[in-house]
């Protein structure tokens, strides 16, 4: 599946080695995400303060990335949807 919400996105590097709120409040997280837009990691949905899915709802940046070593999947926020990293992307995540 492609999405129309990777056009014009060009491959930024992450902003932070971890979540960026979880550091600046001393939390902890459970798994990353990076964001496409911009290079904000966040940590996911199972971690306690879900700041991807907050960074999502404050920028409307609508597609990030699995930040986590050997995972490979995006997710659009606004089409629901799983999708493949772009392999322009790739040089970006986690080994």
């Amino acid at each position: 599946m492609t999405c129309r919400h990777l056009t014009g996105l060009d491959p930024i590097a992450a902003r932070t080695a971890g979540c960026e709120e979880c550091l600046q409040i001393g939390s902890t997280w459970v798994h990353l995400r990076l964001c496409l837009s911009c290079g904000h990691v966040g940590c996911c949905d199972s971690s306690p303060h879900r700041h991807a899915t907050g960074h999502f709802h404050q920028t409307s940046h609508p597609v990030i990335a699995s930040f986590e070593p050997g995972e490979r999947w995006a997710w659009c926020y606004v089409d629901d949807a799983e999708l493949p990293v772009p392999a322009r992307f790739e040089p970006h995540l986690n080994a």
